[in-house]
């Protein structure tokens, strides 16, 4: 009887943590989606129709990967916005009781941070740890997913990173070349669903 209720628990655990990796899988064209920013302004996907590609990054301001990763992203986007790359943070963590928009408005970054209230843009791409990179390619006003994952191999030690994934799939993005990889896993804290 042990032996069933062990075998029934893992199953469960199994078919949950499929059920929550859904969302678009590459290749496929990205809705539009308008979030709240952490200006109180609201903000569309669509707004972004000029750039060539739009990274979203699901990261959030309690998770120590995402403080891990934020100084790299912040430079990441900071490097390639002259050249049509559109950064794009998302928080899907306000409504945990974690996350406010004050202290996401306290980041004051360049590009947009958004409050993914509802938690519907991150189950909608399948997100499931912050942080997590979506890389959009932009082919005549319809976003394309291109790339999910994560951002590099080494989360913990900067200067140990051996492949940059990211950094290497929007060069080869704005170079026009084929992506890879184009799915590597992400490595941060689970997306709690409330």
């Amino acid at each position: 009887m042990k032996y069933l209720a062990s075998l029934a628990t893992a199953f469960l655990l199994t078919a949950s943590a499929f059920a929550q990796t859904g969302g678009y899988q590459l290749g496929d064209k990205v809705a539009d989606f308008s979030l709240q920013g952490s200006n109180n302004a609201s903000t569309s996907l669509s707004d972004f129709a000029n750039a060539k590609t739009v990274v979203l990054v699901f990261t959030n301001n309690h998770c120590p990967y995402a403080k891990l990763y934020e100084n790299r992203l912040v430079t990441l986007a900071s490097n390639y916005a002259n050249r049509g790359v559109q950064f794009i943070f998302i928080n899907p963590g306000l409504g945990d009781g974690s996350e406010t928009l004050e202290g996401m408005a306290s980041k004051n970054y360049s590009f947009p941070y958004l409050a993914d209230q509802g938690q519907k843009l991150s189950a909608k791409f399948g997100a499931t740890k912050t942080p997590e990179v979506f890389v959009l390619h932009n082919n005549n006003g319809e976003f394309i997913l291109k790339y999910k994952g994560a951002i590099d191999d080494n989360p913990q030690v900067e200067s140990s990173v051996k492949n940059y994934y990211l950094k290497n799939v929007i060069d080869e993005m704005l170079a026009n070349k084929a992506v890879t990889p184009m799915d590597k896993r992400a490595t941060g804290c689970l997306i709690k669903r409330y």
